[in-house]
């Protein structure tokens, strides 16, 4: 199966209804906490009717109470808070990581997989094919690719011998320049 992680912001349906069944949903907002159950239960609702998996950033037990497919954890939370919760069998964590520190807190935080970035986009956590090779060989967890993932340079994707993978711009539709004098 290959499997695609879509990062969302805001809810646009018009984006949502260009992927396939097999992009997850990921919603992460981390500056509005208003009006946040009510929007995640929108999406929620959208997803299930494009048969969709639909996961929660950062807030586990929102994931968890709301019934979600699952949930994803940033590099930045260290917390083990929700090791004690409990959940149905088929709720998923995932998590992200930049290095072997960071990794090693996602085996700890007992996530499903773990997304390593960045694999393209240059930026303080570029890693390149290379770099990206030798961390995900430090883990027996299912490894995502995240970073810079364009229609570019998704063909190198077969260099790491998988082909999921996470992003936010590569599932956006790229908006056409104006034309005319103005």
């Amino acid at each position: 199966m290959n499997r695609k992680y879509y990062f969302i912001n805001k809810f646009e349906t018009n984006n949502i209804d260009r992927q396939d069944r097999e992009t997850v949903i990921i919603y992460r907002n981390y500056s509005s906490e208003k009006k946040k159950k009510n929007l995640v239960l929108k999406i929620k609702s959208y997803c299930k009717k494009r048969k969709m998996k639909f996961y929660l950033s950062n807030d586990i037990k929102l994931a968890v109470n709301l019934d979600l497919d699952g949930a994803y954890i940033p590099s930045f939370n260290k917390s083990m808070e929700h090791l004690a919760y409990s959940y149905k069998k088929k709720f998923s964590i995932i998590g992200s990581a930049h290095n072997i520190k960071e990794i090693k807190t996602k085996e700890k935080q007992r996530v499903e997989e773990i997304f390593i970035s960045s694999l393209f986009k240059k930026n303080r956590n570029f890693l390149g094919i290379n770099k990206y090779k030798l961390l995900a060989n430090l883990t027996k967890k299912k490894v995502i690719a995240l970073g810079g993932i364009s229609k570019n340079n998704i063909k190198k994707l077969k260099l790491l011998k998988h082909s999921n993978f996470a992003g936010i711009s590569f599932f956006e539709k790229k908006k056409a320049p104006k034309r005319g004098p103005f």
